[in-house]
This record gives structure tokens, C-alpha cells and sequence, in this order.
């Protein structure tokens, strides 16, 4: 495990960018192509922005994303496909892209795409109640699928009301197509960026809990290459007496 705290989440954002670029371009060199994964959400928006600026030639990269809720129109503001058609794909030239539409019938589809070759990096994101992708707690550490339907619990869909996705609580679907957590540890490197003051809990209960899947990102630990990149307040309640044993490797910019 590698944590990078950085001041702000801009600087968070431009650290996590460039460090995806060279992962990228190593996979490039090394295969001719590149696969990335990315999250979606307002807490990734610091790292996106920055990517696209990047030297990578994206003409050798496929992206996969992680979720989509069930039933949500893409016109709607809140939808993922939206989301990363405007901030991300319309901005590069990708070898292709593979989004999850928030139909259940194209998962197996989507699954073959994404079993092709390993994910060189996903960008994995940590939501306010640790979920990673739409895992809320308890999360299914059990199942080898690829994507599966989850029931959002209500401080995932508070976290999608306070970012200002959604008006009131009952206008968040109920239900969601993401990623599993079996699929997500396949990456051959994973990057979560997790900046502002509402993830410090979060954060602090991710690296300071034992593995449990009422704690999903926990499971996030026992990656052999996993890069935890933090801003000073989500880092606020990191217990730094405690982090070496953990066997990390702490830098603070």
C-alpha cells in the first residue's frame, strides 16, 4: 500500500493524473495498448480533468467504468454514461469505451469485453460509507461475477443527494448495476483518489479497520499494488502512529 497526501485536491488530482499517464504509456510500451477503469462522482473530477491533458496516446487505450443505476435515462444529470461521455470520452481519442448502461441484460456482454485482458489501472473511488463502486456495506466479497444488480443503502444515496445528483432521497434509484469487488481486485494496479473532509471517516475506518465487508474499501488493502492518494482533509483523522504497521508508505507534499 502506497498513501500520497497531498495539500489539496487539486494537487491530488494532478499527482493522480500524472501517475495514471505513466501506467498507461507502460502499458503501452509494453503491449502495444492500455485498459483503464475509471470511477465516476464528484470527488473524481479533480483527477479527470487533469488526465486529459496528459501526453498518452489514447488512441491504444479502452476504458470500462464501474456503475449505473437502474432504469436512469443517460440525459439524466445524475447518470454515469453522461458523466464520462461529457468530462471524459468526448475529450480523447480512445481506442473504445465500454459503459455500463444500467441494463441487466447487457451484463454478460460487458463481462466478455472486460475479460479479455487484465485492467492495467483502475481508478477506484471510496465512497462516504466506504462502498467501492456501488458495494455498500455489507458488501458481497463472495461472488466471482463480474457485474452484479446491489440494492443502494441510504448513506450511499445521501453521499448522491449531497453532491447534488438528486433532489431528496426518494429520487435515487434503488437499485444499481456495479462492479464487484471480485472484479475490481483483478486491476493490475489500483489508484483511489479520495479528497474532501467527507471521506475522512471513511478513510480512517479503511485503513484502521480489519478486513470486513461492512467496511468494503478495507478489502482495498490486501491488493498487491494499491495507491491511496488523499488531500489534508480526508487525511484529517489518519492515526500516523499507526500507519507503520500497516507497512505503508507515507508521503506528504
Amino acid at each position: 500500500m502506497h498513501i500520497i497526501i497531498s495539500k489539496t485536491a487539486a494537487d491530488l488530482g494532478q499527482r493522480a493524473a500524472k501517475f495514471t499517464a505513466q501506467k498507461l504509456r507502460e502499458a503501452i510500451a509494453a503491449n502495444g495498448e492500455a485498459r483503464l477503469l475509471l470511477s465516476t462522482g464528484a470527488s473524481q473530477l479533480s483527477t479527470i480533468e487533469p488526465l486529459i491533458q496528459e501526453d498518452v496516446d489514447w488512441s491504444k487505450v479502452t476504458m470500462f467504468h464501474l456503475d449505473e443505476y437502474v432504469g436512469l435515462p443517460e440525459t439524466h444529470i445524475a447518470s454515469f454514461r453522461k458523466y464520462l461521455k461529457e468530462r471524459f470520452i468526448s475529450q480523447v481519442n480512445l481506442a473504445g469505451a465500454y459503459l455500463v448502461d444500467g441494463n441487466a441484460g447487457s451484463i454478460p456482454a460487458l463481462t466478455a469485453a472486460l475479460r479479455e485482458k487484465p485492467i492495467d489501472i483502475g481508478l477506484i473511488g471510496i465512497g462516504e460509507n466506504a462502498h467501492i463502486a456501488f458495494n455498500d456495506p455489507p458488501a458481497d466479497f463472495d461472488t466471482r461475477e463480474a457485474y452484479i444488480v446491489v440494492n443502494l443503502d441510504e448513506a450511499c444515496k445521501r453521499q448522491q443527494v449531497g453532491e447534488g445528483w438528486f433532489a431528496t432521497l426518494d429520487d435515487v434509484p434503488k437499485h444499481a448495476i456495479s462492479m464487484t469487488t471480485f472484479q475490481i481486485m483483478q486491476c493490475r494496479t489500483i489508484l483511489s483518489c479520495v479528497p474532501y473532509a467527507v471521506k475522512a471517516s471513511a478513510v480512517h475506518d479503511t485503513l484502521h479497520g480489519g478486513l470486513t465487508n461492512m467496511i468494503p474499501a478495507t478489502l482495498l488493502k490486501t491488493h498487491a499494488d494499491w495507491h491511496l492518494y488523499l488531500d489534508a482533509d480526508s487525511a484529517s483523522r489518519i492515526e500516523n502512529d499507526k500507519l507503520d504497521a500497516l507497512g505503508t508508505a507515507v508521503h506528504i507534499n
